[in-house]
């Protein structure tokens, strides 16, 4: 869902580029990656949306995570940073960002899955090793990272 606060200055830049500041999760349990289908294009895409002005990141991660999915997440730990070419979306209005991302991780969460915000239009379990085609091109980087996260442990700071 668009925020008033992009919606105004939409109106004033239309469809060219802005900088998009985001708060994402991956959620991971039983070796598999929770996903989402996205309404607006069809692609599966990693959960999450866009921080209101004076918002703080991990507010953002509960508020969005509670719209999109109505659950909590359960100690997210910061999972790493993603900006640069490989984040440049255009949506289907042809809206263009560039994405500032910064994605958590979780292994657990209460609460039962429930998607009713109009966003998304399905939720499923995928593991690394088998995941759907059309995954959202700005998510694949970071979906890339998950097995070295789980390695290494170590925060991914991508340019």
């Amino acid at each position: 869902m668009i925020s008033d606060y992009v919606k105004s200055i939409r109106s004033k830049i239309g469809n060219m580029p802005m900088f998009s500041p985001v708060v994402t999760l991956i959620i991971y349990k039983d070796n598999k990656i929770l996903l989402q289908k996205r309404k607006d294009d069809g692609s599966w895409a990693i959960h999450g949306g866009g921080i209101d002005p004076g918002e703080e990141f991990i507010t953002t991660l509960y508020r969005e995570i509670k719209e999109e999915l109505n659950i909590t997440p359960v100690n997210p730990i910061l999972f790493g940073i993603y900006s640069g070419e490989k984040l440049f979306n255009v949506y289907p209005n042809k809206d263009q960002v560039y994405v500032l991302n910064h994605v958590f991780f979780c292994q657990d969460y209460t609460g039962t899955i429930n998607f009713n915000d109009g966003e998304v239009t399905q939720v499923d379990w995928f593991a690394l090793d088998n995941l759907p085609e059309n995954i959202l091109a700005v998510d694949k980087p970071i979906i890339n990272d998950i097995s070295k996260f789980l390695k290494s442990g170590k925060i991914a700071i991508v340019n």
